[in-house]
């Protein structure tokens, strides 16, 4: 099987018609995602690369029988966009949107308490899975291919770095998952990892943490106790001084916590494989593989 998305996901693009919304449409569309229907209130009717746009998410759930959606709103009416999502019960939303207030987050989580979403980010490059042709997200299609690796990071550009070592390695990957680099996210490493481990399609899980926050932390005690599968790690940020934000609005160190050697002791801990330079990472996942046929 193939984890969020595969053959059978009929996405819907949340804000379609801005400018982000309109290109990463049909780059999804162009890498053979099933896209079929698009939503900006006050747009309904028209069509944007063939794909129809509807005024509520809703009729459009109803209309082409969309199950996930990704979303480009901008940061104000992001959060109102994944509760309108959840109202209309798509399994699956993928938030794109940087700079949702905290606040706002905050409502959203305990909104989806009791709903049968599953959120990825927001702030995140979304996810793929090479070998269904299924882009809900950002990330260029094209250095991808499939394969047994899992991948999970905070980092969208580390993603992108450690996917292109691994192709250019000839090893493939199952899903890539960016989780985004926020305080407050709709799934968690935790999350990811229990989907990875029940995968049949992943041999070996990439994780790529950061500094700020105890996210690393809690998947190095599910990874301890929970996690069959070899999980490989890095974790960015070693250099970072306390205090500072290091580009994600989550990546910052305070009174001491969320620091990175704190977080690959952690992670070392628990039994999964750290790696300490960036440009090791497609080598060390390789040498993992290699051990685990």
């Amino acid at each position: 099987m193939s984890i969020l998305c595969n053959e059978s996901t009929r996405l819907l693009v949340q804000g379609i018609t801005g400018k982000n919304g309109k290109f990463h449409a049909e780059q999804c569309l162009q890498y053979g995602t099933r896209v079929v229907a698009g939503m900006t209130p006050g747009k309904g009717g028209v069509e944007i690369a063939g794909i129809p746009v509807f005024n509520t998410v809703s009729r459009a759930v109803r209309e082409t029988g969309a199950n996930a959606s990704i979303i480009f709103v901008p940061s104000g009416g992001a959060a109102d966009a994944i509760m309108e999502a959840a109202d209309s019960k798509i399994p699956l939303v993928v938030c794109i949107t940087e700079g949702i207030p905290q606040r706002d987050m905050v409502n959203v989580t305990r909104y989806l308490n009791d709903k049968h979403t599953r959120l990825i980010g927001p702030n995140c490059p979304g996810v793929i899975t090479p070998a269904a042709r299924c882009k809900i997200g950002i990330m260029p299609g094209f250095i991808h291919k499939p394969g047994p690796v899992g991948l999970v990071s905070r980092s969208g550009t580390l993603t992108y770095e450690a996917v292109d070592q691994l192709t250019r390695l000839g090893i493939g990957q199952s899903t890539c998952v960016g989780i985004g680099g926020d305080p407050i996210l709709g799934s968690t490493f935790v999350d990811i990892l229990e989907l990875f481990e029940n995968d049949n399609q992943t041999r070996v899980v990439l994780m790529i943490g950061e500094i700020g926050g105890n996210a690393e932390e809690d998947a190095a005690l599910f990874i301890r106790e929970k996690m069959k599968k070899p999980v490989v790690t890095f974790v960015a940020g070693k250099n970072a001084p306390p205090g500072k934000r290091m580009g994600h609005a989550g990546a910052i160190i305070s009174s001491g916590q969320g620091t990175a050697t704190e977080k690959m002791g952690a992670l070392r801990a628990s039994g999964a494989t750290v790696i300490e330079n960036p440009a090791t990472l497609g080598k060390t996942v390789a040498e993992v593989l290699a051990k685990h046929p």
